[in-house]
């Protein structure tokens, strides 16, 4: 997929006239739109704009953003479906673009600057009860979800020859958490929490990107950092590459004890050789689901979750990025953090997955 670069085209689309140039950008088969290559006959009219807030260039969200802009993307001029072209929205040009994760998704949708984001599960049902991190702030009750992607991972990394084995360990230690805005920094903070570890007894906290985190990690500056995301991940896959490393279970009675009181936490287990010479282990994961504003028009939102769960996408995102195999339409409105689109709940109910599937009978998750 091309990656676009500053386009005055784009600065006058949307909500809060934000142009994604101010980012890392990456578009769908719109790449030739945002190149100024669209066919001579397309009208302005034809065309629609639609940003997708992901995450940092080394994580997880921005390439699946970037497969997910490509699948919903369908640009005036563009080849059928039927004949091997685009299977999306018609008229729709979609962009991913990056952000620092999901706190900061949240408040991009809140503001109108994107028209969706993709966030953690807990952090979602936090912004949309006005709970948890967002204790204080008005409940987002505007927030709508098309539907749960796949699961994340939090992993937590070291250095083989690290004498870091738990969670308890990291006191006194030089440990990343995520920057500001991230998802990380949420789970982190959480993770320390359960496992008495205060945030002033790390010497010091960092506050980093993953990119930074692990690029730290190799030169020996830090002894730790925390990631959250599906698995493989861009910033701990390079790290590996440089130097061998080992990944910390989250785990045990005390992870147990997360599960239960914190309901979207869920088992996961990152299987031997996800990263270089790491072997199995078990920790904590949490959903990652695609939002939309409430305020969207259903028909759009109808055939954007029509498009990201069209077989062609299957495909591109198989061959797009490893955890591709994880997305599943069979569990997308399974435990949803907050209620699901009229658009994305018409399409769940026209192939037959809103009753058994979902939260409640008639649609849509009761946070």
């Amino acid at each position: 997929m091309p990656r676009a670069g500053a386009n005055p085209r784009l600065s006058a689309k949307g909500p809060a006239g934000r142009s994604p140039s101010r980012r890392h950008v990456l578009a769908g088969v719109a790449g030739a739109a945002l190149l100024g290559l669209l066919p001579r006959g397309a009208a302005a009219q034809d065309i629609r704009y639609f940003r997708i807030g992901t995450g940092t260039t080394s994580g997880t969200y921005f390439p699946i953003g970037g497969l997910i802009a490509n699948a919903i993307s369908n640009p005036p001029g563009s080849r059928p479906c039927d004949r091997g072209g685009s299977c999306g929205v018609p008229g729709l040009i979609a962009v991913a673009q990056a952000t620092l994760g999901s706190v900061e998704n949240i408040e991009l949708l809140r503001s109108g600057a994107i028209e969706a984001g993709m966030s953690q599960a807990d952090i979602a049902y936090w912004a949309y009860t006005g709970s948890g991190i967002f204790h204080g702030k008005a409940p987002f009750e505007g927030l709508r979800s098309i539907g749960m992607l796949y699961a994340e991972a939090i992993q937590l990394v070291v250095r083989a020859d690290s004498d870091l084995h738990g969670v308890a360990d990291l006191k006194g230690k030089a440990v990343s958490l995520g920057e500001e805005g991230s998802g990380v920094l949420v789970e982190a903070r959480a993770i320390l929490d359960a496992f008495g570890v205060k945030e002033a007894e790390l010497r010091p906290p960092a506050y980093l990107k993953p990119g930074t985190a692990a690029d730290r990690l190799a030169k020996k500056e830090l002894d730790a950092f925390f990631m959250v995301g599906g698995f493989p991940v861009a910033a701990v896959t390079d790290v590996a590459n440089r130097e061998p490393i080992r990944l910390i279970p989250i785990d045990g009675e005390i992870a147990d004890g997360l599960r239960i009181r914190q309901r979207f936490y869920m088992d996961q287990v990152i299987p031997a050789d996800t990263y270089p010479g790491v072997p199995e282990i078990h920790t904590l994961g949490v959903g990652a689901e695609l939002l939309v504003r409430a305020d969207r028009d259903p028909a759009l939102i109808h055939g954007v979750t029509k498009a990201l769960w069209h077989e062609n996408t299957r495909r591109l995102l198989i061959e797009g990025h490893p955890k591709g195999r994880s997305f599943d339409a069979t569990k997308a409105v399974a435990n949803v953090s907050v209620p699901l689109h009229p658009g994305a709940e018409r399409y769940y109910r026209e192939v037959g997955l809103i009753g058994n599937a979902a939260n409640e009978p008639t649609g849509g998750a009761t946070p």
